[in-house]
């Protein structure tokens, strides 16, 4: 049976379905692919709807991670999600601010005084270069000189604190399979199952979900978020902002095909100018010999300058007499 839920796309949905701890550590739980024991929002960026500024919604969360020898350590995930093309410069500015929060060193325990390992994720509503995996892995890895991967090398506190994992989301690229885990939890972001008549909803299969106590938790969430007017409130905030982006952008691209087809116009014009330029240089040149083999076989300069219907002087000066 279908189900009509909130679209997880839009800023609004997405904060309100992260702000459930439990479903927060559903997704990032799937998207490590590890299992998240707690998780702490900590703070997030909404777009300012009211001015003409872009800014991609971000959301900090401390969780704690259960590795494979069964040790638990804190992870700081930063995700960013856009539905924009994105601008690395902004991604890059954000994390530079994470890496010089204060708030992100460890305070206590073995590693004190180092900063806590980050994993950057990033849901993009655009696709990036010719990357077709829907989800792309970018880690670290320790070398030495010869390529040789060092041993314990990722896990040292002092590597960790100057690089960090990530993990890239093309939301365009979601289209229904689901061959695992994460791929059922991404599902409910595949476009392909908005509604025709309204983009602030999409329509999931009730019968994928109803074996998975946490992926049902996620569905009811987004159901009630249909619910909610002042979520409904933002997304047509939302909507209306980006609806303005879109038809400047629009004009802005006709404006620069309008250049383009002019600066093609003055091209061409221009490669006339100097065709025109150069015949008139061959007929010149054309013009010069003659007057010179006339000169030449004797012939008076009135009969030269009479015969090329010009003047004494211009002749001379042709001929340089």
């Amino acid at each position: 049976m279908k189900i009509t839920v909130a679209n997880p796309i839009y800023d609004a949905v997405f904060k309100f379905l992260m702000e459930d701890e439990r479903i927060a550590r559903t997704i990032i739980s799937a998207l490590l692919k590890k299992e998240v024991v707690s998780v702490e929002m900590r703070r997030h960026e909404h777009p300012n709807i009211t001015r003409d500024n872009i800014s991609m919604f971000r959301i900090d969360f401390a969780a704690r991670v259960r590795e494979d020898d069964g040790s638990v350590r804190l992870v700081l995930v930063e995700l960013q999600k856009t539905w924009l093309d994105t601008e690395t410069l902004r991604f890059r500015r954000y994390l530079a601010a994470q890496y010089n929060a204060e708030e992100n060193m460890l305070k206590e325990g073995p590693n004190e005084g180092y900063a806590i390992p980050m994993v950057a994720v990033y849901l993009l509503g655009h696709r990036i270069g010719d990357i077709d995996e829907p989800v792309v892995y970018v880690g670290h890895k320790a070398l030495d000189y010869n390529g040789h991967e060092v041993a314990n090398g990722d896990k040292d506190p002092f590597i960790n604190s100057l690089i960090h994992d990530s993990i890239i989301v093309q939301i365009p690229l979601l289209h229904g399979k689901i061959n695992n885990h994460l791929d059922k939890v991404l599902s409910v972001f595949d476009q392909t199952q908005r509604t025709k008549e309204n983009q602030q909803v999409v329509d999931l299969e009730e019968s994928l979900y109803e074996d998975d106590p946490e992926m049902m938790r996620i569905v009811h969430r987004l159901t009630l978020a249909t619910m909610s007017a002042a979520v409904r409130q933002e997304m047509n905030d939302e909507d209306e902002f980006y609806s303005v982006i879109e038809a400047r952008d629009t004009q802005v691209m006709k404006l620069n095909q309008m250049l383009s087809e002019q600066r093609n116009q003055l091209s061409k014009q221009r490669d006339q100018l100097s065709k025109q330029r150069d015949q008139l240089s061959e007929q010149n040149a054309q013009i010069k010999a003659m007057a010179q083999a006339m000169f030449e076989n004797g012939l008076p300069m009135e009969s030269i300058a009479k015969s090329m219907n010009r003047t004494i002087d211009d002749v001379k000066k042709m001929l340089g007499v």
